[in-house]
Parts: C-alpha cells; sequence; structure tokens
C-alpha cells in the first residue's frame, strides 16, 4: 500500500513530466502531443485532488516539494514564446501606446495612421481592427509592467510574480480560515498545480491573474477585517476585468459605507487619465459582446431571440442572485462563495476561454466546488480550435468538444448534489 504522501509524490512527478513535453510542443497549440500530454497533465492533477481532499494532513516536506515541483514546469513555459495571436501582444501595444501619449480606447492598431508605433511584437496583434476592451486597471498594469521593459517576455513574467504572490496570500488563508488550519497548508496546491496556470500565465500570458491576485488579497482582506483594504482591492480587481462585479453581495455588511465609498473612489481615479471628452471610455466592449462567440451554449442558444445586451445582464444577474444566495446561506467566510457566483455568471457568458477560469481557481479548496475543478480540466479539449485554425478551419469549436466539456460539468454537480456537499462549512473567522 502506498501512502498517500508518496501517491502526491507520484503524482506531482507525473503532472511534471506531462507538462514540460507540453510546453515544448506550446507552438503547436491544439496539436496532438499537445492535447495528449495536457490531458495527462489533467488527469494527474484531479487525482492529485483526489488525494489533498481525502487526506486532512500532509507534512511542510509536501507543500514544498509540490511548490518546487510547479516552478519547475513553469520555467519551461516561460522560456516558450507566445502564440503569434495571444493577448499578451495586445498587452503591450496598450502599455507602449499610453507611453506615447496616446489612448487606447481611441487607437486602432491597424489604422495606417499609427503604423509606426508598431514593434515587431505588436505588428500582428489579434482584432487589430479594434480598440483596447480592457478596463483601466489592467491599462495601468500593461504601462507599468511596458514602463520597465517592454516585451511580451516581461509581462509573462509579471504575470507569474502575481500567480506565486497567491500562494503566499492562499497560505495565510489557509492558516486562518481552513479546516486544521496550518495543517490544511497542502490545499495551497489545489492552486498551483492546475494546468491553466502554467498554459495561461506561465505560456500565454493572461492579465486574469491580475485580477485574481487582487480578489484574493480582498478575501483575504475580508478575513483579517481589514475592511477598507477588502473594499478596494475588489475594486481594482473589477478595474481589472469586470467579471467580480457579481461578489458585491458578499461584503454586504462586511465592509462600512465609507469603504465601499473609498472603492468607487480608486476605481474612479482609474479611469480619468482615459476619459473622453468627459465620457467613459468602453473601447471594443460592445463589440465583444455583440458580435464574440466561443465556447458559451447558454448564450448560443438564447442568442437567436433575446438581444445580446440583455443576455450579458442576465449573465450578470445570475452571478449576482448566486452571491446574494450564498451571503444569506453561510455567514461565515467561505472560499467556494466566491467561486460559485463568478462560475454562473461565466457559465452564462457569450465567451468562455478557459484563461476566464483563472479567477475560480484560489478558491477551490474543498468537494463542494467539484464541478468548477472538473471543469477547469474538461474544458481542455477547446484548445483542439487552435489547432484547427491552423489547419484553416473556421473559429469554431465542434459541438462534441461543448458536449463532453459542459456533460462531464453537469454529472460532476449531480453527484455533489446527490452527497450533499454544497453546504458551505461553519467558520466563525467571519461574520
Amino acid at each position: 500500500m502506498i501512502p498517500p504522501e508518496w501517491r502526491v509524490y507520484i503524482l506531482g512527478a507525473a503532472l511534471c513530466l506531462a507538462l514540460t513535453i507540453c510546453s515544448r510542443n506550446f507552438g503547436d497549440r491544439g496539436g496532438p502531443y499537445f492535447m495528449v500530454s495536457l490531458t495527462l497533465a489533467g488527469i494527474a492533477y484531479l487525482l492529485a485532488i483526489r488525494e489533498f481532499f481525502a487526506t486532512p494532513t500532509f507534512s511542510q516536506r509536501v507543500v514544498v516539494i509540490g511548490l518546487v515541483l510547479a516552478a519547475v514546469w513553469h520555467v519551461e513555459f516561460l522560456r516558450q514564446p507566445p502564440g503569434a495571436d495571444d493577448d499578451v501582444h495586445r498587452y503591450v501595444w496598450d502599455g507602449r501606446v499610453q507611453r506615447l501619449g496616446y489612448n487606447p480606447y481611441l487607437v486602432v492598431p491597424n489604422d495606417p495612421s499609427v503604423k509606426d508605433l508598431h514593434t515587431p511584437e505588436t505588428r500582428n496583434l489579434n482584432n487589430a481592427y479594434l480598440p483596447s476592451p480592457y478596463p483601466p486597471g489592467a491599462q495601468l498594469f500593461f504601462r507599468a509592467v511596458t514602463a520597465i521593459h517592454e516585451s511580451t517576455f516581461a509581462l509573462k513574467i509579471a504575470f507569474v510574480l502575481c500567480e506565486f504572490a497567491i500562494v503566499f496570500v492562499l497560505l495565510d488563508l489557509l492558516r486562518r480560515t481552513g479546516p486544521e488550519q496550518e495543517q490544511s497548508a497542502h490545499l495551497v496546491l489545489a492552486y498551483a498545480w492546475n494546468p491553466l496556470l502554467a498554459i495561461e500565465v506561465a505560456g500565454s500570458g493572461h492579465v486574469d491573474i491580475v485580477g485574481a491576485l487582487l480578489l484574493v488579497v480582498s478575501a483575504a482582506a475580508l478575513v483579517r477585517r481589514w475592511r477598507a483594504t477588502a473594499a478596494v482591492a475588489l475594486g481594482l480587481a473589477i478595474a481589472v476585468k469586470f467579471l467580480p462585479v457579481v461578489l458585491l453581495p458578499l461584503y454586504r455588511k462586511r465592509v462600512r459605507v465609507r469603504d465601499a465609498a473609498l472603492a468607487a473612489a480608486a476605481v474612479a481615479l482609474l479611469y480619468v487619465p482615459f476619459l473622453n471628452h468627459g465620457r467613459i471610455p468602453l473601447g471594443s466592449l460592445g463589440t465583444y459582446v455583440q458580435s464574440f462567440r466561443f465556447n458559451g451554449p447558454v448564450f448560443a442558444a438564447l442568442d437567436q431571440v433575446v438581444p445580446p445586451q440583455l443576455l450579458a445582464g442576465i449573465a450578470i444577474l445570475i452571478g449576482f442572485l448566486a452571491a446574494i444566495w450564498l451571503r444569506r446561506k453561510a455567514a461565515a467566510f467561505s472560499p467556494e462563495a466566491f467561486a460559485w457566483p463568478m462560475a454562473a455568471s461565466l457559465l452564462c457568458a457569450p465567451v468562455i476561454y478557459p484563461w476566464y477560469l483563472l479567477w475560480l481557481l484560489p478558491f477551490l479548496r474543498s468537494a463542494s466546488a467539484l464541478p468548477i475543478l472538473i471543469w477547469t480540466v474538461s474544458i481542455i479539449p477547446t484548445y483542439y480550435v487552435w489547432h484547427l485554425r491552423a489547419l484553416g478551419r473556421p473559429w469554431v469549436l465542434p459541438e462534441w468538444i461543448m458536449l463532453l466539456e459542459y456533460g462531464l460539468v453537469a454529472m460532476s454537480a449531480a453527484v455533489v448534489a446527490f452527497r450533499g456537499y454544497t453546504r458551505p462549512p461553519a467558520n466563525p473567522a467571519l461574520n
């Protein structure tokens, strides 16, 4: 009988080997070697999750070795250049034009009048016919990093540093709210070992991890009763991407009115450098809602009968309602209460790329979050579309992939509902 600790080591080694092979095939994203190795990594991750949840205590050595292994495969992905149309090239452009005195919400990258502003890394960025859609918090992050070094590699380094910062904040949260206090520290590996981090942070470089860090800081501040910090950090997370706005009900009676006002003021100040004749800029956000579609089965099913703007509002409303229900259900801090509203809102979104799930990863630390954990792995087949496009096929996700992806999520949700794991554990750490 292999003891749990050694099973974790074996699974960690398998995960490291699979992701290392995957990194060597990163240039052929969605290709056979990439897909096989990433799928094996996802299976190893889920088996490791089973060990983490089934065993209440692991030694500190397991945590240290586990984090070292995660660092190894992150380095392998950092060494690989991002894809030619990865969003990180847009990030470099947005940071660059800001520093040159332009407004990224107004400048269109393929406008002939700005062709001299491009560098080799920005010349072929995706959706060049549109201005930037990213909120001001993300824009100022791009500007700050590119001011240090203007490259996709610099941004990927910054994103990985944010990812590792989440590890340290989670360790503090686990010490304060975990079921066994410091003995639950191994659950940080449920976050650090998720393959999406390697692919979408160290590999492609996505700004979502910055918002996830701010959101985790906000949650940690709530536990410590640092209410102003919690409110401002949430506001800044919303200013990176709008997804966590659905979590506002979780902060009811946990932050004061003056804290909320301070957060609103901080977000408003972020918009000041980008105002256009006194108007708040949205860039291409409206076009995104109106025209972009990928891996969103709920939105696609209703898009023919309901206007897309209304559907986007419904997605936000569903997240709000989930947060209200969870706020009433659990008076204490529950990490899953942060994950479920965002997951519900994403499920109804017009576009669900794998990196959108980065927001959820830090809050998946118990069996009640099993359907979302399954989703972070069942979404892996969507990468096949990148391979199809490289072969000249249209950017359309095959129906069998969505059926597999959401079928696995539905089955895991049925198991959780049957076993009654959806009730968050009581914890007196926060009221």
